[in-house]
């Protein structure tokens, strides 16, 4: 009967292994190291393991095990900093340090094997052929992850307290048969590039010198050799090189991911050294000029971000070595025990990729609508323009979030869309509580996976002219409330988890009077104005994060807020014509979503700038006054033919 103690344990590599030891007929205990803050990722695996015979033993790495649990033969160390861009010191003290705590650990507890998961970076940038029996060949070791992985082998190499074997995985990818993997690392940071340029025609060639190799295994195939070649019968010593039996060129990693995510293919990669010398050479003068360039390195780390690579990794992902792998492919002879080609399981990797690791993934669309499956908040939703908005975003298969402050109209509103067969949630709301607003978010992330575009329609009109608005400070204020802070407060509370997401969309429905500065609305559009504004800076700095603004300038819409008499007279859209306008913004996402008529006022304020005001102030004269205080006061006589003539220019527009 066998027992077994393994560090990393509730890592992705480690895991697997812990599955696999346990089908091992003479299996009677696998002790895994948990550190305090995994035990909850801990306790998750257990369910799925569903077996007594793992055990959990508190402690961490970075200290002295103290643990000595009964039976144990061998002690499998995987637990380690695998990651580029950790700090050298983290590096050090779990990947060095940790290493000498799990010797002196399995030297105190007798045990029978001491099992090493080194990595082939201890061959660091060494050139030529690195075999299994190779160690320090004089190699410089490029990063704190290549020099501590080598220190750490040294330990165990230099050790005689317990026997010991070495195994060096090269970088690990998910699953061949799932392809499932658990982080984004080595050749997952540019499956985002390699998707966008699936939108280029796949048939174009593309033509690049040798651009180095790399060695890539899957996880199965690591575990699997692993659990095998630990239970053979091997000399004290031994050391397996997990990996493919030669590199990898960068260009075959390339196309074995191009060729299923329908981007182009490299179809040629010239070999000639003197064009290969001529490559790297310009492209290291290059990269040594925009370093020395004011604001260049920022601006390359800048670009490799957008694409999803941590500059730090860039100089890692070119292995110099050749790994042989000889020893162990002899040594897994009659096993079974194969390591399929990266084509052959590459689309695997690349669609589990897709669907749970992408970073951008939440920016994908349904081919049949862009709004289907979207998750879309909607203020201001129990009538007017949202209520339009809603059912035609629900139409069209997005889910849709109902903020409103009126209960029952908003719940008509969800039951409409339900009755149809969409799908809708009635949260009733005070936008201008600041409290009620925070809780809003609150709820809505913890029912929902997701809010993906916000559509912040709710708001307030004022019409008053500034001479009648002297003593009225606080109609301002009230405007400013729902207009302007309410939508920056919602907008500014989902901002993070749309980044998080790399994905958001956010649509503020504003008005036309912007492009005119329509005279009595200077409380409403200058609360307008101050949203627009917000949307257009903030949209300049979350582009890169995939979130993006639009406002949308609306003419008069035949709604409740414009049942004054003074505006039963103008003409106005309906509801239905503005919720399309909101639907392109949605859609389309362009900055501005604007009417014809819109931008002709605009051209002309440009155009002829004296003349604008002009017409705009005798138009302010010849309109009547609607403010309470003024209906007692004598109304201009040309009110009604100025109402006709704006009826009639608008129609033209």
């Amino acid at each position: 009967m066998t027992g077994y103690f393994v560090t990393g344990g509730t890592g992705f590599l480690g895991s697997r292994l812990v599955s696999r030891l346990l089908t091992l007929p003479d299996c009677t205990a696998v002790y895994v190291l948990v550190r305090p803050g995994s035990l909850a990722r801990f306790e998750k695996l257990a369910r799925i393991w569903d077996s007594g015979r793992v055990v959990p033993v508190t402690g961490d790495l970075t200290e002295p095990l103290s643990a000595s649990p009964p039976g144990v033969d061998h002690v499998v160390h995987l637990g380690a900093i695998y990651d580029f861009t950790a700090p050298a010191e983290a590096n050090e003290i779990t990947n060095v340090n940790g290493t000498g705590h799990v010797i002196e650990f399995a030297g105190r507890i007798g045990a029978k094997w001491l099992h090493h998961v080194s990595s082939v970076a201890v061959a660091g940038d060494y050139r030529g052929r690195f075999t299994e029996r190779d160690f320090d060949l004089g190699q410089n070791l490029p990063s704190p992850y290549h020099a501590t992985k080598f220190a750490a082998e040294k330990l165990v190499r230099s050790q005689d307290a317990v026997p010991w074997r070495v195994y060096r995985p090269s970088a690990v990818v998910g699953d061949s048969r799932t392809g499932e993997m658990d982080k984004v690392d080595g050749p997952y940071y540019f499956l985002p590039a390699i998707t966008r340029l699936s939108r280029l025609p796949s048939r174009l060639p593309l033509i690049a010198p040798h651009l180095g190799s790399t060695n890539i295994v899957p996880v199965d195939y690591v575990v699997e050799a692993l659990v095998y070649l630990m239970h053979q019968d091997a000399p004290s010593g031994s050391t397996y090189h997990l990996g493919a039996e030669r590199n990898q060129s960068l260009t075959e990693v390339y196309n074995a991911f191009a060729a299923p995510a329908g981007a182009p293919r490299i179809v040629a990669s010239p070999r000639v050294p003197a064009l290969v010398r001529a490559g790297r050479a310009v492209g290291s003068a290059a990269g040594r000029l925009v370093d020395r360039l004011p604001g260049g390195r920022e601006a390359r780390d800048a670009v490799l971000t957008e694409l999803g690579i941590p500059p730090q990794v860039i100089p890692h992902m070119v292995m110099e070595p050749k790994f042989s792998t000889s020893s162990t492919v002899a040594a897994l002879q009659g096993s079974g025990i194969t390591l399929p080609s990266l084509s052959s399981y590459a689309p695997r990797l690349l669609r589990y990729w897709s669907s749970h690791l992408d970073p951008y993934r939440a920016r994908r669309a349904d081919r049949s609508d862009p709004l289907a499956g979207r998750r879309i908040l909607i203020t201001g939703a129990s009538s007017g323009i949202g209520r339009a908005t809603a059912l035609a975003v629900a139409r069209r298969g997005a889910q849709v979030f109902l903020v409103a402050r009126r209960v029952d109209e908003l719940e008509s509103v969800r039951a409409e869309i339900v009755a149809a067969g969409g799908s809708a949630w009635a949260y009733p709301c005070d936008l201008t509580d600041g409290a009620a607003v925070d809780a809003l978010i609150k709820q809505v992330l913890s029912e929902h996976e997701s809010v993906d575009m916000l559509v912040n329609n709710a708001g307030r009109s004022i019409r008053r002219s500034v001479y009648l608005s002297v003593d009225r400070l606080h109609d301002f204020e009230r405007t400013m409330a729902l207009n302007y802070f309410a939508p920056l407060r919602l907008t500014l509370g989902l901002l993070p988890h749309m980044r998080e997401r790399r994905f958001g969309h956010v649509v503020t429905v504003t008005t036309m009077g912007l492009q005119s500065d329509t005279p009595r609305f200077a409380a409403y559009l200058a609360s307008k104005a101050a949203i627009e504004e917000f949307g257009r800076v903030a949209g300049r700095e979350t582009l890169a994060d995939g979130i993006t603004f639009t406002s949308v300038r609306m003419p008069l819409v035949r709604t409740p807020m414009i049942s004054k008499a003074a505006y039963r007279a103008m003409p106005a859209m309906s509801p239905r014509r503005a919720a399309e306008m909101v639907i392109n913004a949605l859609v389309h996402r362009r900055e501005v979503e604007n009417r014809p008529e819109g931008v002709a006022m605009e051209l002309a304020r440009m155009a002829a700038p004296r003349t604008s005001r002009r017409v705009a102030n005798t138009l302010y004269r010849m309109m009547p006054e609607t403010a309470p205080e003024a209906r007692s006061r004598p109304q201009p006589p040309l009110a009604s033919v100025a109402a006709t003539l704006t009826r009639l220019v608008w129609r033209k527009l």
